[in-house]
């Protein structure tokens, strides 16, 4: 998806999102609701109330991008935590159910369903 730097974090809002959103307000959400900043390099998740579409900003040095991935069967899982792993993304933005996924010998933080 993305070469990210190690430093880079991943950020979820919980809450519903309407996917008409584009930069100006998922940046607004970001700030306001997130309380970040979205030319901070991180990674801010984004979804909507029956979590089948998901939206990604970021910014990549030159300007904010928006990656955004649509389910066609079956749901997003929407992490337990504000803050999650690249690989707990990673996992999302597949629909696999982190509660249920091992790495290393670890299970992952437990997800609402």
């Amino acid at each position: 998806m993305l070469s990210l730097p190690g430093s880079t974090r991943v950020f979820v809002c919980r809450a519903a999102t309407d996917m008409r959103c584009s930069f100006d307000k998922l940046s607004a959400l970001t700030s306001q609701v997130l309380g970040h900043d979205p030319a901070s390099g991180h990674l801010f998740v984004f979804m909507n109330r029956v979590r089948t579409h998901v939206k990604v900003l970021y910014f990549d040095r030159t300007g904010l991008a928006i990656w955004y991935k649509r389910l066609e069967r079956g749901t997003f899982t929407i992490p337990s935590a504000e803050e999650i792993t690249y690989r707990e993304l990673l996992c999302v933005l597949e629909g696999l159910q982190l509660k249920k996924l091992r790495f290393c010998g670890e299970k992952l933080r437990n997800a609402a369903a």
